[in-house]
């Protein structure tokens, strides 16, 4: 971890409905997801983990477009978030639960100094863990309920990086795009080898998102039944 001092942030404005929607996903751990978001609009753009067109949209498109995927999860879940990059979704879900435990799984170092650093400036390091390295040599490290992941690859080479790490019996969530039903068609023959009995297209934050959250759900083992 760097010990370089962390400089004043400057956070992206929240007003209208995406203020209300924070306010709503987030309680009274907005002022931490505020933060969260100055991390990525600085650091996270000088450190080429966010691209910086991606400001103006910091809050809706990812910030709370990952944390709406907390209302699918059980009290007290241990989630694995594969290839977590700027914490999309990982420390989205942990700032809107502070209920569940993650795991951050990442393997680039520059990227897993910054979650470090990010987790020990939001005071997280009680609630989520870092591992550095790649989904396959994670199976070992990891005892999780669910497994997350966003951007990372196509459903059908995903499922082999996700499904194993749930040990027979789980879910993965895995935030998609319109292409979902494609994924899932494509992906079939490999989900089910692996142990995945049912996988289904969920759409969550309809109520607080203009613009709702698309998630492909895979249930492993008694999980799916």
């Amino acid at each position: 971890m760097s010990d370089t001092p962390i400089p004043e942030l400057s956070v992206p404005e929240l007003s209208g409905t995406i203020a209300t929607a924070a306010k709503q996903v987030f309680g009274d751990r907005l002022p931490m997801a505020e933060r969260y978001v100055a991390h990525l609009a600085g650091s996270g753009i000088e450190r080429g983990l966010i691209g910086p067109r991606e400001v103006p949209r910091l809050w809706d498109r990812h910030v709370l477009n990952c944390a709406v995927v907390a209302e699918l999860m059980a009290e007290g879940a241990a989630v694995a978030d594969v290839g977590s990059g700027a914490g999309l979704p990982g420390l989205c879900l942990a700032l809107a639960r502070p209920d569940l435990r993650l795991t951050l799984i990442e393997p680039l170092e520059r990227r897993v100094i910054w979650l470090a650093e990010i987790v020990a400036d939001l005071g997280l390091s009680d609630q989520v863990t870092i591992l550095r390295m790649r989904a396959e040599q994670a199976v070992d490290s990891v005892d999780c309920d669910v497994v997350t992941a966003r951007a990372v690859s196509a459903l059908d080479k995903l499922a082999g990086l996700t499904i194993p790490l749930l040990h027979g019996s789980g879910e993965v969530l895995a935030i998609k795009g319109r292409s979902a039903e494609a994924e899932i068609a494509k992906a079939a023959k490999a989900i089910r080898k692996l142990g995945g009995v049912d996988t289904s297209v969920l759409v969550v934050g309809a109520e607080v998102l203009e613009e709702p959250t698309t998630v492909v759900r895979i249930r492993v083992g008694a999980a799916g039944r």
